[in-house]
């Protein structure tokens, strides 16, 4: 029997879904909405359009004639869904209001930036990087206003990326950061110190200093804390973001603790036939068994194959996340894979770990480089728990690293493991075999 299926967001988990039940039920009616004229879209990719390494339209992995006319899905944009209710939406496009109805509803309507309720967010300058529209936004203003000084709120991963993205420009940025350090949700210090120490080089990088207002005449001219004033023509605030969830609560739909939308190992909600994928639903950690809502790509375009797949009555589960993540600014990169030392201790974990430093080729061979990375181990099971790397050539070892997490490695399975070596790539002890040494098994 032919059913319909609706997907709110056309984003990769949004599509991602649509694709796995056109290709398992093609004769099935199957409806993306998605409020932009955005589909499959890379929002990870807007620090490198604004650094003027890409262009915004590159920012789309497949154009929607690909998916209207290769694939069968009657995909809406522009298309905001603005009511949800047992069996229909309602939405608005084309200038008025349609009801659609559905046998299956998938929620893949991603995350918003969090935009803090200070005095001035709303003049002409300031800006979020949430969408591709808003690289090529950020382009334009640069240009027009001939921007010189940039002030970055926030100090994750985007307001990392976006900091490269000016000062590899030559602009005069400073980066205000609320905590004592970067990125102190996801690493531990000795990490982040290394990365500060580069950072320091190229931005003015203002530690535990709270941002009071954005203060300007007609457009953003300088931004004040609780400890000074900067200049600035451009403004980014990379205060994080917050799952979509109330057209989700529209429908009753239980909201789990991370403040996401509960889901189960099939991408299922609280609510029969209704599903929810990527940013806006918040999943468990491989390791922990914990709720956890880490709003990344990867996790999104899975969840979405996944909940498409159970859709179209293929049985498949989804296993959780790591948190695996990597980023760089300028030549120094940082990654992790499972628990740092602080959240292991904070789950209750007896722990040991180990930080070493080590080169990423052997000392005859040219091109070496530095690299850091620190391990953390159940001293109980000997359990591998989390990887953090940061120098350079990082991605082989985190991406080996989440393998050996999702497989339970310990640290004795870990230094065993058959890694390749030639003098061109990697010493013949590599950096991660070193680390499984130093943890001891």
């Amino acid at each position: 029997m032919k059913k319909k299926v609706v997907i709110i967001g056309g984003g990769a988990a949004g599509m991602s879904a649509a694709s796995r039940v056109k290709r398992l039920k093609p004769e099935w009616d199957v409806k993306v909405f998605e409020a932009t004229e955005w589909v499959s879209h890379a929002p990870c990719g807007i620090p490198y359009v604004v650094e003027g390494l890409s262009t915004p339209d590159k920012l789309m992995y497949y154009p929607p004639e690909v998916f209207i006319k290769k694939r069968g899905i009657d995909l809406h944009l522009n298309a905001e869904v603005i009511e949800v209710d047992t069996g229909y939406v309602r939405v608005r496009e084309n200038g008025g209001e349609k009801s659609y109805e559905w046998d299956y509803l998938v929620f893949a309507n991603g995350a918003s930036p969090q935009v803090p309720a200070i005095e001035g967010v709303n003049l002409k300058g300031v800006f979020t990087a949430d969408l591709p529209p808003d690289a090529l936004a950020i382009r334009e203003y640069m240009e027009k206003y001939k921007v010189e000084n940039v002030v970055i709120i926030g100090g994750g991963y985007i307001g990392i990326e976006m900091a490269e993205a000016f000062a590899a420009q030559g602009k005069n940025v400073t980066m205000i950061v609320r905590g004592e350090r970067v990125l102190r949700r996801s690493f531990d210090k000795e990490v982040t110190d290394i990365l500060e120490e580069k950072l320091k080089k190229h931005v003015n990088l203002r530690l535990q200093e709270i941002t009071m207002k954005i203060e300007g005449e007609e457009r953003v001219e300088k931004v004040v804390t609780d400890a000074g004033e900067y200049k600035a023509e451009l403004v980014i605030l990379a205060t994080g973001i917050k799952p979509n969830i109330e057209l989700a609560k529209q429908l009753g739909v239980r909201i789990g603790e991370t403040g996401a939308i509960w889901t189960n190992e099939k991408m299922q909600t609280s609510v029969e036939n209704v599903y929810a994928a990527g940013d806006v639903a918040e999943t468990r950690h491989v390791i922990t068994g914990r709720r956890v809502w880490v709003p990344l790509a990867p996790a999104g375009n899975k969840m979405g194959y996944v909940a498409g797949s159970n859709i179209a009555g293929k049985e498949l589960h989804f296993p959780g996340v790591l948190g695996t993540a990597v980023t760089k600014f300028m030549d120094v990169e940082i990654g992790k894979t499972g628990l740092t030392e602080m959240e292991a201790l904070k789950e209750g974990y007896d722990v040991r770990t180990a930080f070493i430093k080590a080169s990423t080729r052997p000392h005859y061979y040219p091109g070496g480089r530095e690299i850091w990375l620190k391990g953390v181990v159940d001293n109980e099971t000997n359990r591998l728990l989390g990887v953090q790397v940061v120098g350079s050539d990082i991605l082989p070892r985190i991406d080996t690293a989440a393998a050996m997490l999702m497989a339970g490695f310990t640290t004795k399975d870990a230094f065993f493991t058959d890694l390749a070596y030639a003098p061109p790539f990697a010493p013949v002890w590599d950096p991660l075999i070193v680390l499984a040494r130093v943890l001891k098994f």
